[in-house]
């Protein structure tokens, strides 16, 4: 089972749906995924599953079934993580449900970081609970992927939930604030993965308790282009997709020489994907993803051909992030 992580601490540039579309497209492709919304937002649930549904998994008091009920015994200081409800999709397609009081993990797990250094088991604990409800949540569904959403910041829940990740892929759009983001996400990762490294080498003497290696593998990025508008001319995005390539090199990769070959593709560009305009709507009003869309959606016309578009970019996708991530395909 692999664990693949999307981040970029800038927001907007479409990280959510990017996880949602990959999600569907690898269970029509007949991988079995779970989809874990680590976002306190909490944005990726609600493009699952519709408000009836919301209001039974986050009704007023404890919510169970949700990620927050799987770490609440951390949270109250009354025990470990239980086991975590997976919601079905279909059958191949599971969601660890988000929550907006996942919030209230931050002071957890921002005091436990520092304990780890005195070989404070609970603080183990503490850290490695996204993990293991990952790990929990893969088993319940045999799942051989699992899509990591998190919030665009650099917190102690997004840490968290990073160094449960083998693998991390960077959703950018063609802006000067995505290459901006890359300067802070770079340095940050590899500040993530050398200190969880110097926390493993401290950790409890207990076997029983599973914690990540803190892989954290750069797997590329995948651009999202924005719609063309008048005022935003091709040639400024032209502009910012040129410069990519060097600044994902040095920050994220830490290759100081940064030299990528003009003319040639960028082998740590996964894809660059169209921005669909108005038909991301009609999916989210139809609660699917906009390669599923039908007639009777509202598809009409060149929208069908756009749907077709779609369904073939997000396979290409999926099965490049699978062959970098090493996730066997059907």
């Amino acid at each position: 089972m692999k664990t693949i992580v999307f981040f970029n601490n800038k927001g907007g540039v479409g990280k959510t749906s990017l996880v949602y579309h990959l999600a569907w497209m690898y269970a029509d492709l007949g991988v079995s995924v779970v989809a874990a919304d680590l976002d306190p937002q909490a944005n990726l649930t609600a493009m699952f599953l519709d408000e009836n549904r919301l209001e039974e998994l986050w009704p007023d008091g404890d919510h169970p079934d949700s990620i927050l009920g799987a770490v609440a015994p951390i949270l109250r200081g009354l025990g470990d993580i239980k086991d975590p409800h997976v919601e079905k999709i279909t059958r191949d397609l599971g969601l660890l449900v988000g929550d907006l009081g996942l919030s209230r993990f931050e002071a957890k797990l921002s005091s436990a970081w520092p304990d780890c250094m005195n070989r404070d088991e609970a603080a183990f604990r503490t850290e490695s609970a996204y993990h293991r409800v990952i790990l929990k949540a893969a088993e319940t569904r045999d799942a051989e992927i699992v899509l990591i959403d998190v919030g665009p910041n650099l917190g102690a829940i997004n840490r968290a939930a990073i160094i449960a990740a083998n693998f991390v892929v960077v959703p950018l759009a063609p802006d000067l604030f995505s290459l901006q983001g890359l300067r802070n996400l770079g340095p940050t990762l590899r500040d993530w993965r050398s200190e969880w490294r110097d926390r493993l080498g401290r950790r409890p003497s207990d076997p029983s308790l599973k914690l990540p290696a803190g892989d954290i593998t750069p797997a590329g990025y995948v651009v999202m282009q924005h719609a063309v508008r008048a005022d935003r001319p091709v040639k400024v995005c032209q502009k910012w997709m040129r410069r990519i390539p060097e600044v994902y090199r040095k920050e994220v990769l830490d290759d100081s020489s940064g030299y990528v070959s003009p003319g040639v593709p960028d082998p740590e560009c996964i894809a660059t994907l169209k921005h669909y305009r108005s038909l991301m709507p009609m999916a989210q009003e139809a609660l699917k993803p906009i390669f599923h869309l039908k007639a009777a959606d509202g598809a009409l016309g060149g929208h069908i051909y756009a749907v077709q578009e779609c369904y073939e970019d997000f396979k290409k996708l999926a099965t490049a992030i699978a062959g970098k991530c090493g996730v066997a395909m059907p």
